[in-house]
């Protein structure tokens, strides 16, 4: 009662406690209590504040203007001159110029990522970070302990091998240090020279190639970014470092001198469960209540609570065009059956919903009156938005937000009809809204 936000979680594990009081009380101590906050705290001197400093602001005009007041007051970060200058669809247009990109490095490499296979592009990272190590590179690897295996991470054991630093998040064979707790790092980003980075939805792994094979392939969309914004990348790591290893190394990744950046504004947004407030579901809510032409949206995983649902449904009955594009073959089959049971209001409220081909589409991409675009790992679900942590970045550009909008209705090949939902089986209603009930931890 005295932590819990949310009153139906603080009900439900009230319930569970009186209902089975070892069981109930075992499963709280273990799933119930989010000691990553409280650990960050200790670790950051994190103030249960918003970013905002509480002072009134002279009140914008235009809602992009308001937009960017909003999610100025929601991180606490400044809009930083950025160019996110080139859209790599899946491996095959990232891996090779994030590895030239390391090959070139002169200072730093900070790399970030969820999973981290040890197969043919993970083997030529590991060789490309070896190298950059060797040959005096400050090189930093950080690794979800989960995402990246949790019984046997290959590609952690290969590098500190070789002497590479690295590190797994939130990994220990110790129950009281939260190794089977479902906080995850989901943060994708690799950072050269603080000068550079490469940030989105992309995992190292063999199946995001075209040669995969074709019922295991995986497409996503990454992005290059280059400004003074990858300096905010940057200290996102450098926070995520310091938490994983409680070393300070927060100048490592500074750049001797700034990559020009073109008329492009954008800003970097770190969330996660160690956060007072849920900033990136705020930023979500400020968006789309800015919107008045479109909204344009590509998720894998589509989820979102009550307030997220009922956002996008009133932009719609006030005229906005709405279009979610999810994928047709979902390598979660029981995120698909919730999502079912999860969409008919979006539907009725006029939203237009639709399903991109297979491949499986990894891609996390939202843009707004094709001005504002919002980029990086997060999915809209509770993992993302409550339990994961995330970097996401939104940018103020029409050229490049139309560029993302376009890549969206590409995306969009099969329209999701009421009757399609409503033509399904009984039994199959039935086994949606029962997978729909574990929507907080889907």
């Amino acid at each position: 009662m005295l932590n819990k936000r949310d009153v139906r979680a603080a009900i439900g594990w009230i319930g569970v406690a009186w209902l089975s009081p070892f069981l109930g009380a075992a499963l709280y101590l273990g799933f119930g209590v989010n000691r990553v906050h409280r650990k960050a705290r200790r670790l950051r001197g994190l103030k249960q504040t918003y970013g905002g400093d509480g002072e009134l602001r002279d009140p914008a005009e235009t809602p992009r203007e308001r937009l960017q007041v909003a999610v100025g007051a929601i991180t606490g970060f400044d809009l930083q001159q950025a160019d996110v200058d080139q859209i790599l669809h899946s491996g095959d247009e990232a891996y090779p110029r994030m590895l030239a990109a390391i090959a070139g490095a002169q200072a730093s490499v900070a790399l970030s990522t969820f999973i981290f296979r040890l197969d043919e592009p993970g083997r030529k990272f590991i060789d490309a970070l070896v190298a950059a190590h060797k040959r005096g590179v400050e090189v930093r690897v950080l690794i979800d302990g989960m995402g990246g295996g949790f019984f046997r991470s290959a590609a952690y054991r290969a590098l500190r091998a070789e002497g590479v630093p690295a590190a797994r998040f939130l990994h220990s064979v110790w129950p009281w240090r939260m190794p089977l707790l479902d906080l995850r790092l989901h943060k994708k980003a690799l950072i050269v020279d603080g000068r550079v980075a490469f940030v989105g939805g992309l995992n190292i792994a063999a199946e995001n190639l075209v040669s995969a094979p074709a019922d295991a392939r995986v497409r996503d969309a990454h992005f290059r970014v280059v400004g003074d914004v990858v300096r905010q990348i940057a200290d996102g790591f450098d926070d995520d470092w310091a938490f994983a290893t409680r070393e300070d190394t927060s100048d490592i990744s500074r750049p001797a001198s700034r990559a020009q950046a073109s008329g492009e504004v954008a800003r970097a947004i770190a969330s996660g469960p160690d956060q007072a407030v849920g900033q990136l579901t705020m930023v979500l809510l400020s968006a789309i209540s800015s919107a008045q032409r479109s909204i344009r949206i590509a998720t894998p995983y589509f989820l979102p609570d009550e307030q997220l649902l009922t956002a996008l449904s009133l932009a719609s009955f006030r005229g906005v065009d709405v279009r979610l594009v999810t994928p047709a073959k979902n390598n979660h089959p029981w995120i698909a059956w919730a999502t079912r049971a999860h969409i008919r209001p979006l539907l009725e409220s006029g939203c237009s919903l639709y399903h991109s081909p297979p491949p499986f589409d990894h891609s996390k991409l939202m843009t707004v009156d094709e001005e504002w675009s919002l980029i990086g790992s997060a999915n809209w679900d509770a993992r993302s938005l409550r339990l994961n942590f995330e970097l996401a970045i939104e940018v103020y550009d029409r050229e490049f937000s139309g560029r993302v909008s376009a890549l969206i209705d590409e995306k969009c090949a099969a329209p999701v009809r009421l009757s399609d939902i409503d033509g399904r089986l009984f039994v199959t209603k039935l086994r949606d809204a029962t997978i729909r009930l574990a929507l907080p931890y889907l």
